[in-house]
């Protein structure tokens, strides 16, 4: 089975003893992009430990995404640069769509052919896209939901569930030592020249994978600090932070005090500053962030892939329990009363699919900044404040933690009469614009497009949202003391970095390295950095990507 659809969780057994060699899939895409950078899944053998204990064999298996520049080198070796990317928490290596076909384009442009690659961490071999793989052939969107909600049979196979208990036990062996050997066993797979190693690759990540980095870069990878080509920096020439910095240390603690909120909206906010129990392998929150709502979340960037302007695609079909029902009054109710009650039921509001992805990750609506894009705006029928989980204040959007765009709920659910539409984040400031609008957002402050956020959700055959996010990596990077023996504790500082901050959102500190360029991005916000458009609205080309071109080729 190719890696862009990894076994079920249920077949779980002993290590294969001689498991399959490397294999490179390529996968259509319907980007705009696409003739010209070709993208994979690439799959090596990295059997783990038999005291991790039984697991599927493709879980003994470590999966990239390589983009490549259609007319550039077959083989890596032969490529100008690697840049090679670490994913934010609750990633997976689809994230970086966007942002690595732009950078492979932009260093085309200058007259380097460089490669992205984008890591996947090896508990999404418990993943299953067969349902949004299939439907995307059919161009239905029941193929998916009758597939992981019905029980219907999709190429011979029927969903079985999201893992738990025994199956994911292995995770509690997979922390930041096991995180680290993944990137240098696939590196040296890849790039078995330590030298070349050295010369071509720029190692950096997204959120969480910045602090990733940090530890990769000092990290003393044969235990013998007299040798230094075992050592994380002499794996790669440069690091690049999105959105994050390059530290070998702790994550960033939310800022400031967190106000009174619920369990749905605290929860996440605790396990960024790094409030996180162990008792479970695989971090599941009571709603928002679990297995089943971040493959809700690429089904409804499927819907809005498939079907754009149809009315009421995803929600109706969605389950009807508890998990869903608190997820979906979290991110959509407007004031208390409507998260406590229910009423007016968010289930209730007509709207197209593009409207519903919009309102869910928008930073003029999603409530956590950590998980924000500015794509555009709501349309269609009047909008008020959202209230929910707290105004916007000037100290609330100055925090951090909440994003730095006043947030609109609609005004009106459950009239059959109105239909919520979203503008497009070019769309946004023009005749189609809503009365009011300008209160909550301009076209400087939207720089990626819905139409794209939602082919990064469904596309990729290594997904967006990560369904198993192991408990033990961000609980090994709270207590990051416990591994000084292994570190080299100057490693980041050996080479050169890049820092790309989102303008809005989250607060990245400031750092001593000696041989950093800051650039920040004024309009863009945490999940930006990744997905902007290669085109922005003031004409200039998607900044993120110019910058990695430059630090790659320069």
């Amino acid at each position: 089975m190719a890696a862009a659809v990894v076994g079920s969780f249920l077949t779980a057994s002993a290590v294969s003893a001689q498991p399959p060699a490397r294999t490179e899939v390529p996968y259509a895409s319907s980007a705009p992009l696409a003739g010209e950078v070709l993208g994979s899944v690439v799959s090596i053998p990295a059997p783990l430990p038999p005291e991790a204990g039984p697991r599927p064999a493709d879980c003994d298996r470590l999966s990239y995404l390589r983009w490549r520049s259609a007319d550039g080198p077959q083989h890596s070796a032969d490529a100008d640069r690697i840049l090679v990317a670490q994913p934010g928490i609750f990633e997976g290596a689809g994230a970086f769509e966007s942002v690595a076909r732009n950078t492979v384009l932009a260093a085309a442009t200058r007259g380097s052919h460089i490669e992205f690659w984008a890591l996947d961490r090896r508990s999404n071999c418990l993943e299953d896209h067969t349902g949004t793989q299939a439907a995307l052939r059919t161009g239905s969107l029941d193929t998916a939901t009758d597939y992981y909600f019905h029980g219907a049979e999709v190429d011979g196979r029927r969903f079985a569930g999201h893992a738990t208990g025994t199956d994911v036990a292995w995770l509690s062996h997979v922390g930041l030592e096991q995180t680290l050997r993944d990137q240098y066993d696939l590196l040296r797979h890849e790039l078995p020249d330590q030298a070349l190693r050295k010369q071509k690759v720029l190692c950096g990540g997204h959120s969480l994978g910045g602090f990733v980095t940090g530890y990769f870069a000092e990290w003393d990878f044969d235990g013998n600090a007299a040798t230094t080509d075992d050592a994380g920096y002499n794996q790669c020439g440069g690091y690049f932070a999105l959105d994050t910095v390059i530290r070998a240390g702790a994550p960033l603690p939310a800022r400031g005090a967190l106000p009174d909120l619920p369990d749905a909206v605290s929860a996440p906010l605790e396990v960024l500053s790094g409030s996180i129990s162990t008792a479970s392998p695989v971090l599941a929150l009571p709603a928002v962030i679990n297995p089943e709502t971040t493959n809700l979340l690429a089904l409804t960037g499927l819907a809005a892939r498939l079907d754009p302007e149809g009315v009421n695609g995803i929600v109706p079909r969605m389950p009807n329990n508890p998990n869903v029902d608190w997820t979906l009054r979290t991110l959509l109710a407007r004031d208390y009363a409507m998260f406590a009650t229910g009423n007016p039921d968010v289930r209730t509001l007509n709207a197209t699919n593009e409207a519903v992805l919009g309102a869910i990750l928008d930073d003029n609506s999603q409530p956590l900044g950590f998980l924000q894009a500015s794509v555009g705006f709501i349309t269609g029928a009047p909008v008020r404040d959202k209230l929910f989980p707290v105004p916007s204040t000037p100290e609330v959007l100055g925090s951090g933690m909440f994003g730095d765009a006043p947030k609109t709920s609609p005004e009106v659910f459950a009239d059959p009469g109105i239909v919520y539409r979203w503008l497009d984040y070019d769309e946004v400031g023009t005749a189609a614009s809503s009365p009011g609008e300008a209160r909550y957002t301009n076209r400087g402050t939207e720089v990626t497009s819905i139409a794209e956020l939602a082919r990064n959700l469904s596309e990729p055959p290594l997904d967006f949202t990560e369904w198993y996010f192991p408990s033990k990596l961000p609980s090994d990077l709270s207590s990051a003391t416990r591994f000084e023996g292994h570190l080299h504790r100057d490693g980041t500082a050996r080479n050169p970095v890049v820092t790309l901050l989102a303008g809005g959102g989250i607060t990245v500190p400031e750092t001593a390295h000696p041989n950093e360029r800051r650039l920040a991005l004024p309009g863009y916000n945490h999940i930006d950095v990744l997905t902007a458009a290669a085109g922005q609205n003031d004409g200039r080309p998607e900044q993120v990507s110019q910058a990695l071109a430059d630090f790659a080729v320069g």
